[in-house]
């Protein structure tokens, strides 16, 4: 089937994130930092997810909208939440993770944005 967004898609703030769930049905979006590298390793992870599901991935920088710290309760970077219909349904555990936890997390709460290969 394919992703519409084959590679993560940088949102500038809150206001893109809620513009970019909000046009998907599913949506798994990153919070990062400059500099950090965990989160540098990320981000080719979530371009193979993207490419390996149904699930558009986004990535914000919460250090560009502090209130975005609050909002999702984020302690470290990187960390990854996970929306349906607009509204964040999960949190994924904070650090480095691989595509494979990653699919396993998606799966867990939107198999049916899961392709089964």
């Amino acid at each position: 089937m394919g992703n519409v967004t084959a590679t993560p898609v940088r949102l500038a703030d809150g206001d893109e994130l809620d513009a970019f769930v909000d046009r998907h049905d599913v949506a798994l979006v990153e919070l990062y930092t400059r500099g950090c590298p965990k989160c540098q390793a990320m981000e080719p992870v979530l371009g193979n997810v993207a490419r390996a599901t149904d699930v558009p991935v986004g990535m914000v920088n919460p250090g560009d909208d502090l209130t975005l710290v609050d909002r999702f309760d984020i302690e470290s970077v990187p960390a990854l939440v996970l929306f349906r219909n607009g509204t964040a349904i999960a949190h994924s555990a904070e650090g480095f993770q691989g595509g494979d936890e990653v699919v396993a997390f998606l799966d867990t709460h939107v198999p049916d944005a899961v392709e089964s290969e």
